[in-house]
C-alpha cells in the first residue's frame, strides 16, 4: 500500500515541477533567509519591513494589525503632543498678519465682512464694531518667509518646521461646546476624545504607562477645564486620559498608604482579581474587564511614575533651552519637557493644556503675557524632538477652540483694545510627523474674518489627525446604543495639501 504523499507527488505536475527546482539544501538556504529577515524587521521596524510588499494599504499586513484591523495604511506619526491654549487665541496678533487694517482704526467693520454671521452677547449689543488692527510688529521669518508676530521671538527659529493652517473653522462660538467640540468632535459633553479614540484604535506601547496623559499648566486662570475633555465616553474605561499633575503626587492615590507595603497592595490586587473574574464571569460586563486593567496599570504605575516625572538627570542646557519656568513642576515649559519624556517611554497621546487666551479686554498685554508664558518651551519641544530624531514619528500640534474677531469688544484705544470670539477663521499649526514643513496653508479676508481659500473645519482637523496615525476616520467606529460613532460623526474630509 503506497504513501498518500507518494500518490500526491504522482498526480500533481506542478509539484513535480517545483521539486525539480527546488533542492533540500536550496529550499532550507531560502526559507531561512526569509524567515530570519523577516523576523529582523520585525524586531527593527515592522513597519518599514513591510512596506516594501506594495502601496501603504498593502504594506499594512495581518502581521502588523491588531484586532481591530487597525492601522489601516502605514502611519507617519507614532505619538502626539497637542499643545492646547485655552481660551481662543488671537490670530490676528500671533500669526495672521493684516497690514491693511492700520488704514481702518477706529472705523466700523462692514456689514458686507459680517455677513449675517452670529454675535456673542458680549459684544452683539454694541452700538459699533470698530476695527483694532494689531499693535505688534510682523516680519517673515525663515525660507518659508512665514509672519510672526513680535511677541513670539523664539517660535521664528523654528518656522521652517511648521505648517501653519491659517484658515481653521469652527461651529461653535462660546468656550465650552467649541473646546469640547475640538476635543471630541461634539459641541455636548459624553463622547470619547481624541487621545481615547486614538488608544482604543491603536493600543499602547508601553504596559507601564498609560496610553493617553493629560498635563495642565498650574496656577491657570480662564474658562474652566473638565475631565471629559480627556475622557473616555463610551469607550472601555481603561482609554480614558489620565491627568498628571505637579508635585510629589502626579497620579491621586497611587503610593501606597503609611505601614502599607508593595507586597500587601499585590495580594489585595489578586484578591480583588478574583473577585472580579467571578463577577466577569456571572455578568459578561467588559466594564469589570476594564476595571480590572486599570488596577494592574495602577500598580505597575507605582514603579515607572517615578522615574518618568523626575527631571533632576535633564543637562543643564536643556533646562536653559525651555526657559526657567521648566525647573519648576506644573508649568507651561515644565510639561513641556514632561511631555517629551513621557514620549521617549512610549506614551502616545500627550495633551498639554494652558489656560488664559481669552482676551475680551486687554487684549495686546493679555496675549503678550500668554506668549511670553509659552513661546520658549513651545520652540525648544520643536528643537529637543529634532534633535533626538523624534520630530519625524512624533505629531506636535498648537491651538485654541476658536479666533479672536478683528473688532474691539469695548472700547478702543490707540493702545488697547479687546477682542470677541470668532468661530469662523482662526490659525492652528502643526509640526512633525507627515506634515509639510515650512507651509501655510489656506487664507483669509483681509480682516481676518472670513475664509477666501482653503478652509479647514474641526472635522477637516480630526480626519487629518487620524490619517497620520494610519486610521480612515470613517473606519474607526464603537458602536453604542445601536448606533455607530466615530470621532468625525458623520463629516469630516482629509486636508491632503498639508501632508508630506
Amino acid at each position: 500500500m503506497c504513501d498518500h504523499h507518494d500518490i500526491l507527488r504522482s498526480d500533481n505536475k506542478d509539484l513535480q515541477s517545483i521539486e525539480k527546482q527546488i533542492d533540500r539544501r536550496h529550499f532550507l538556504k531560502k526559507t531561512s533567509l526569509g524567515i530570519g529577515a523577516l523576523a529582523l524587521g520585525s524586531l527593527l521596524n515592522t513597519e518599514k519591513a513591510w512596506s516594501s510588499i506594495g502601496n501603504s494599504s498593502e504594506g499594512v499586513n495581518a502581521f502588523t494589525r491588531n484586532k481591530l484591523g487597525l492601522p489601516h495604511h502605514l502611519p507617519k506619526a507614532k505619538r502626539i503632543i497637542y499643545l492646547f491654549q485655552s481660551g481662543g487665541p488671537s490670530q490676528l496678533d500671533l500669526f495672521d498678519y493684516k497690514p491693511k487694517l492700520v488704514d481702518m482704526f477706529g472705523k466700523d467693520l462692514p456689514e458686507s465682512v459680517i455677513g449675517g454671521q452670529r454675535l456673542t452677547g458680549m459684544s452683539g449689543s454694541q452700538s459699533t464694531l470698530p476695527v483694532a488692527p494689531s499693535l505688534f510688529k510682523f516680519k517673515q521669518y525663515g525660507e518659508s518667509r512665514a509672519w510672526v508676530s513680535e511677541i513670539m521671538p523664539h517660535l521664528t527659529e523654528v518656522v521652517d518646521d511648521l505648517c501653519f493652517v491659517k484658515s481653521m473653522q469652527t461651529d461653535q462660538i462660546n468656550h465650552t461646546p467649541a473646546v469640547t467640540f475640538m476635543q471630541t468632535g461634539h459641541q455636548l459633553p459624553g463622547r470619547p476624545s481624541i487621545g481615547s479614540w486614538l488608544s482604543y484604535g491603536l493600543g499602547s506601547d508601553n504596559d507601564n504607562l498609560p496610553t493617553f496623559i493629560t498635563l495642565i499648566s498650574k496656577n491657570g486662570k480662564g474658562q474652566p477645564l473638565k475631565a471629559g475633555l480627556w475622557g473616555n465616553g463610551f469607550l472601555p474605561t481603561e482609554h480614558q486620559g489620565v491627568q498628571f499633575r505637579s508635585g510629589k503626587d502626579p497620579v491621586l492615590y497611587l503610593n501606597n498608604p503609611d505601614n502599607y507595603d508593595g507586597n500587601d497592595r499585590k495580594k489585595m490586587l489578586d484578591y480583588l482579581d478574583k473577585l472580579n473574574s467571578i463577577q466577569h464571569d456571572a455578568y459578561g460586563d467588559p466594564e469589570i474587564q476594564a476595571r480590572m486593567t486599570q488596577y494592574e496599570m495602577a500598580f505597575r504605575m507605582q514603579t515607572s511614575i517615578p522615574e518618568v516625572t523626575d527631571t533632576s538627570d535633564e543637562p543643564e542646557h536643556i533646562f536653559d533651552m525651555y526657559g526657567k519656568d521648566s525647573r519648576d513642576p506644573g508649568t507651561y515649559a515644565a510639561n513641556c519637557l514632561m511631555a517629551r519624556k513621557l514620549l521617549e517611554k512610549g506614551v502616545k497621546f500627550v495633551q498639554l493644556y494652558h489656560q488664559g487666551w481669552d482676551q475680551h479686554i486687554g487684549c495686546p498685554g493679555g496675549v503678550k503675557n500668554k506668549a511670553r508664558q509659552t513661546d520658549q518651551a513651545t520652540a525648544a519641544l520643536i528643537k529637543d524632538l529634532k534633535q533626538r530624531g523624534m520630530l519625524d514619528d512624533t505629531l506636535v500640534v498648537w491651538g485654541g477652540e476658536f479666533g479672536r474677531t478683528v473688532y474691539s469688544q469695548g472700547q478702543l484705544t490707540k493702545k488697547n483694545y479687546g477682542r470677541d470670539h470668532h468661530p469662523k477663521a482662526f490659525t492652528m499649526w502643526m509640526a512633525g510627523a507627515g506634515v509639510k514643513p515650512g507651509f501655510t496653508y489656506g487664507e483669509t479676508d483681509d480682516f481676518s474674518y472670513n475664509v477666501t481659500k482653503d478652509p479647514v473645519h474641526v472635522h477637516d482637523f480630526h480626519a487629518t489627525l487620524l490619517h497620520l496615525f494610519g486610521v480612515d476616520h470613517e473606519r474607526l467606529t464603537f458602536k453604542h446604543q445601536g448606533r455607530r460613532y466615530r470621532l468625525t460623526d458623520v463629516h469630516g474630509h482629509l486636508v491632503k495639501d498639508i501632508l508630506t
